[in-house]
């Protein structure tokens, strides 16, 4: 019998056309014939869902269900494809929890910890598996002034929200006067921000997923910029990035990137498919970590989708794999 899924998107983001497109790909690529999919797209005021012939419904939250032409449809799993709040922060995956109710990515509590770049930052340097930049945390209600902001890091520095993504409001510092305005632009949509030491490096992604029992680490991409770093333009707009998978590597720096990222995706409890950023440090060879996503983007040319598809699997089969562990 055929298994119910919710593809849910959407979000209160800024990311919210980005997690469309991710919602777009997966759909195309779940396997018809084993699952019924149902695509959920939330936003402020409604989660609804459009049928083939153009009728709304909107899901009933009590149990998170649909009910179309008189028949309750309840879900055996959900897919979660929303970036940021409230699908990658854990809100939407403790509803799902108490609920009791299948999904395939990280739990809520791994999802609120990994979801602040700050906190996460302090639990893996904490560990010893890999570098951490140094960081401040900083608050809008309880201002720090820039010379006690630079005490505690050294320029050049990059500022960014700690709960955001796709690096929108992030800039680099260089120049003291640079700070506090990109701070005050921090502020203008998060009540947080942190500054963070930049380390210059080659700058690398993978993603790492565990199904059947077999955690495994995709083939590992380059990011390699036009502009200064991989902001929110560079990332989303056709041929400023150049994206290289399998990244030119020595087998042992990509042997190294992918073993450490496997070590956090255990060390942070992970599910599902996370991608994990690094940078490996100029002269040094040091790697750092840079963030992990617990819902990376997978619009059809997003980093992801091009690992899977340069370790010789279909998505089809990729995204069955998510399904059929999140109901293990």
């Amino acid at each position: 019998m055929k298994k119910n899924i919710a593809l849910v998107a959407g979000g209160y983001s800024g990311e919210y056309d980005i997690s469309i497109k991710t919602a777009i790909t997966i759909e195309n690529n779940i396997d018809k014939a084993q699952y019924n999919v149902y695509k959920i797209i939330l936003d402020k005021f409604h989660w609804k869902h459009t049928t083939a012939a153009g009728q709304i419904i909107e899901t009933d939250r009590t149990d998170f269900s649909l009910t179309i032409d008189g028949q309750k449809i309840i879900f055996d799993s959900v897919f979660i494809a929303v970036h940021g709040t409230p699908g990658e922060d854990g809100k939407f995956q403790g509803y799902l929890e108490m609920l009791g109710i299948p999904f395939t990515s990280c739990g809520a509590i791994v999802a609120g910890l990994t979801f602040n770049k700050v906190f996460c930052n302090s639990v893996v340097a904490q560990s010893g598996l890999v570098h951490v930049s140094k960081s401040v945390h900083l608050f809008k209600d309880r201002t720090l002034s820039t010379d006690e902001i630079l005490k505690q890091v050294a320029l050049p520095v990059f500022v960014k929200p700690p709960e955001g993504g796709s690096s929108l409001a992030t800039t680099k510092v260089k120049t003291v006067a640079e700070l506090q305005p990109a701070i005050d632009a921090v502020y203008a949509i998060e009540s947080q921000a942190m500054a963070e030491e930049f380390v210059k490096g080659r700058e690398f992604s993978i993603g790492v997923y565990r199904a059947g029992g077999v955690l495994t680490a995709l083939p590992v991409t380059e990011i390699i910029s036009s502009k200064e770093f991989f902001d929110y333009e560079a990332k989303y707009t056709p041929g400023i990035t150049n994206e290289v998978t399998p990244a030119q590597l020595p087998a042992q720096e990509a042997a190294l990137i992918a073993d450490t990222a496997r070590k956090i995706y255990d060390l942070l409890n992970c599910k599902g498919i996370c991608r994990v950023d690094f940078i490996l440090e100029e002269n040094t060879g040091k790697l750092f970590f840079l963030e992990i996503n617990t819902i990376p983007g997978q619009s059809e040319n997003s980093i992801v989708p091009q690992q899977v598809r340069a370790s010789g699997k279909t998505l089809i089969d990729f995204y069955g794999q998510l399904i059929e562990e999140s109901l293990r």
